[in-house]
């Protein structure tokens, strides 16, 4: 069946799609900054059935657990009509298992019986580019300048990305599939208020609390530890509380932080529900370029950023008040060193507590 007809400024017409399908598989970062473009297309098709293909890992961000997985909207799953998701790195590392093949072949399955007419590659590498072709869309929207270069090949439209942040490029991407200009929208997060009312409730002792972030992608990207408790003691002076945010194997950085804090910082432990419901209560977020310090922006937290070897101009905190640390000795890399960046490590602890005071002064002025 064909999509309804609209004419554009030229008087040509050209389909609305109906089912659309965004692939954006991960990581943490990148999908909050796909978040804005994928709401303003929602907007603009309103009717649209939207799917989205996303990593397992990171599907809490789009859709709470053990909220299913399509169906009618909800605060749940606020945006998307389904999420598909998928397990790259775990197919990866067993492909000789049948088991495997037989989940790859579930998942495609799943996702071409829903049709969808447009495909919209916010990713451009090859995984990404693979699924929008292998979801059976005969139209495949991406940049003209992908990340991965063979990714071009499996697009049959693209565009040239407008702007200077990365939020500001997939925008103009999603401008492309609306053949319209866009307002930048708000960003509404999936939420539980079960999940809301416990971590009220656990985090009632600790009104206006600051949250640090001490992990990172890679070490080149890495604060050291016992600044991070530097700064938590110091901002124990002001009457407010540090909490440590730690992912999965960063246990061992949270307890070095909780330990230079001298009692000032303690870690908590928390999936990204609840970590969308922790960051939303903090009056400042403290951290690296890393997917926490965007989710934190997102949600319009006060941030200090501090950075290293990539590029605040297109990586930074978007849409939110910020003060942005970064040394002029960091070259703009993204490769993954282990090491911290020797730039990165010029920037004093005492920098950053002043630039968190001077964000918490404003918040009550």
């Amino acid at each position: 069946m064909q999509s309804p007809l609209t004419a554009s400024s030229s008087n040509e017409a050209f389909f609305i799609p109906r089912r659309l399908l965004i692939v954006r598989l991960g990581s943490m970062g990148d999908i909050i900054h796909t978040l804005p473009a994928a709401t303003a297309l929602r907007l603009a098709l309103p009717g649209a059935s939207i799917g989205w293909v996303v990593e397992e890992r990171w599907a809490e961000l789009l859709c709470t657990l053990p909220e299913p997985r399509s169906g009618l909207r909800s605060p749940r799953r606020p945006l998307v009509d389904r999420v598909h998701t998928v397990n790259t790195k775990t197919w990866r590392n067993s492909l000789l298992s049948m088991q495997t093949w037989e989940q790859i072949a579930a998942g495609l399955s799943q996702l071409r019986a829903q049709r969808y007419e447009v495909a919209v590659d916010f990713q451009g590498a090859l995984r990404s580019a693979l699924l929008a072709r292998w979801s059976g869309a005969p139209v495949i929207y991406g940049v003209s300048q992908p990340r991965e270069n063979v990714a071009s090949m499996f697009c049959t439209r693209q565009m040239i990305a407008r702007g200077s942040h990365v939020v500001e490029q997939n925008l103009s991407l999603a401008e492309a599939v609306a053949r319209r200009p866009l307002e930048m929208p708000k960003v509404e997060f999936p939420h539980d208020d079960s999940v809301d009312k416990q971590f009220e409730d656990r985090l009632r002792p600790y009104r206006g609390f600051a949250l640090l972030n001490p992990g990172a992608g890679w070490g080149a990207k890495q604060w050291p530890a016992e600044r991070y408790g530097f700064v938590a003691r110091r901002l124990a002076e002001d009457g407010v509380k540090s909490l440590i945010n730690f992912g999965p194997g960063e246990e061992s950085l949270m307890q070095a932080v909780e330990s230079s804090s001298e009692g000032t910082a303690e870690g908590i432990a928390s999936s990204l529900t609840e970590l969308i419901a922790l960051t939303r209560r903090a009056r400042i977020f403290i951290g690296g370029d890393t997917g926490p310090m965007h989710l934190a922006a997102a949600l319009g937290v006060p941030v200090v950023a501090i950075f290293g070897p990539t590029n605040p101009a297109r990586n930074g905190p978007f849409g939110t008040r910020s003060i942005v640390l970064r040394s002029p000795a960091s070259p703009t890399t993204h490769s993954r060193h282990a090491q911290p960046d020797s730039g990165m490590l010029e920037i004093s602890s005492e920098e950053v507590v002043a630039s968190a005071r001077k964000l918490l002064r404003s918040e009550l002025g």
